[in-house]
């Protein structure tokens, strides 16, 4: 036999040892190394199935594995077949259009890793014109968000609890930080501890590509806890409830070829199942619509959710009277593939039901916190849709009402630039409802006070929040 034939086998039975190391080590309970970890998972896989495209080929891999690793360099994981959209969440800047993903936030260093890129995708960027169904507005005043951003990569969240275990990551093509949930388990925010008559809760939530039928939903359990430390493990795979609303989440139904999903709703009331429904959704889906934004909106006993611009549950009776609600509780079951897993990011939670036409027409001012722009832009978003309609709709119909549009950032960025774009911003407020809703241009006057009058103080993400809004003003 020949040296090089040798050569060539025992690289095969290295190439073998490594890809069953690899295999044993996905149970490996460090979440700093969890990244890495799953890049090499995939590389060791293409190298297994390589053995059948040629010896030289597993050769190369093979030294790609155990070459030394660039500890500067972000490993590089496999890209998307499908584009990224280019079109950042609300939660990841501020309205003065300044990231809020910036270095060393968490006490160290920045880490851009992508736990798994396939997450990352949607093949068609959404447009304000699709989204003409779309009746969501947001709650009046933001009381919670979560963007993990004080959280370092690779850590658990300071501000949750969990029976389980999960991590905060990058996805490649998307911006800001990522919980991710790849195990069974119960996971508690516990800043959350108040689900009035009327809020919506507002969030991002991801897949990967290829993501099995068999493995969990993702579970948002709206409940009534007397002890939230204690009761939350109650809200998981098999709940042992007392009140809750449970909507359950997943992006692949049986032979579908992931172009459909599924969704499931259930109302608990003194520990029995007052209701109980599951079916397909389109909005999200392991084909084109693996990343998108979940929208819940709770008026008295009415619960609405969206799935982008879909509506996918109306339910009139879902809350039920004289019972308290006041906790969110995610939840998974078991993954039946080992590189399975959700995303969540940008929790948004707001209280109150908004009262436009009182506001506008009694007080003399409406605010909303609902239109949203696109990072460092006057560009709108889809998901404003609503909100945006909203107030087109009073005007409408009191056609005599005259307003002044007015933007209104944060204090991060320079004063000039943040002026500058709350004025761009309130001119593209304008022209939307003009364009859009058929509104004389006449009626309206646009301003903008970039952070000069704050509503709050600019110390918390919240306080924040409540200070990139726009205002319409009765003249």
């Amino acid at each position: 036999m020949s040296t090089r034939m040798k050569m060539r086998l025992m690289t095969i039975g290295l190439c073998c040892s490594s890809a069953l190391n690899v295999q044993a080590q996905v149970t490996i309970s460090n979440p700093g190394r969890v990244v890495e970890r799953n890049v090499e998972y995939r590389a060791n896989s293409k190298i297994d199935q390589g053995i059948n495209k040629g010896l030289d080929k597993i050769e190369d891999g093979v030294m790609g594995i155990f070459k030394k690793k660039d500890k500067s360099k972000a490993p590089q994981t496999p890209q998307s077949t499908n584009p990224p959209t280019d079109t950042p969440n609300d939660s990841q800047a501020d309205n003065s259009g300044n990231p809020t993903d910036t270095p060393n936030r968490a006490g160290g260093s920045t880490d851009n890793r992508s736990d798994n890129a396939n997450a990352a995708v949607s093949k068609t960027p959404a447009s304000l014109k699709s989204y003409s169904k779309f009746d969501f507005v947001p709650g009046e005043k933001v009381i919670a968000i979560e963007d993990f951003m004080q959280d370092a990569i690779g850590d658990f969240p300071a501000k949750w609890n969990s029976s389980g275990s999960g991590e905060v990551v990058t996805i490649d093509g998307k911006p800001g930080h990522w919980l991710m949930l790849s195990k069974q388990g119960e996971y508690l925010p516990e800043f959350i501890n108040s689900l009035p008559e009327n809020f919506t809760l507002q969030f991002d939530l991801a897949a990967n590509e290829k993501f099995s039928f068999y493995s969990t939903y993702l579970f948002v359990n709206m409940v009534a806890m007397t002890n939230p430390a204690k009761e939350f493990t109650k809200w998981g795979r098999f709940p042992q409830p007392t009140d809750g609303v449970r909507v359950g989440l997943h992006p692949q139904n049986a032979g579908s070829s992931g172009q459909t999903g599924i969704t499931q709703f259930i109302t608990y009331t003194k520990g029995d199942e007052l209701m109980k429904n599951e079916t397909d959704q389109r909005a999200f889906n392991t084909t084109n619509h693996n990343v998108v934004k979940v929208s819940m909106w709770r008026q008295k006993q009415r619960l609405r959710v969206y799935v982008d611009e879909s509506k996918i549950w109306d339910i009139p009776r879902a809350f039920q009277p004289g019972v308290t609600y006041n906790g969110v509780v995610l939840s998974t079951a078991d993954m039946h593939n080992d590189l399975d897993r959700y995303y969540v990011g940008n929790l948004r939670l707001a209280i109150g039901a908004p009262d436009t036409r009182n506001k506008l027409l009694t007080e003399g001012k409406f605010v909303t916190h609902g239109i949203l722009f696109d990072t460092n832009s006057d560009k709108i978003k889809p998901e404003s849709y609503g909100a945006l309609k909203d107030i087109a709709n009073v005007l409408t119909e009191n056609v005599d009402v005259k307003v002044r549009i007015v933007g209104h950032t944060d204090s991060d960025g320079d004063d000039a630039s943040n002026l500058a774009l709350s004025q761009k911003r309130a001119l593209a407020v304008k022209t939307e409802l003009v364009a859009t809703f058929g509104l004389d241009g006449s009626r309206m006057e646009t301003d903008g006070k970039g952070e000069s009058q704050p509503a709050e103080p600019n110390t918390s993400a919240t306080g924040k929040a409540n200070n990139r809004r726009v205002e319409f003003i009765k003249l």
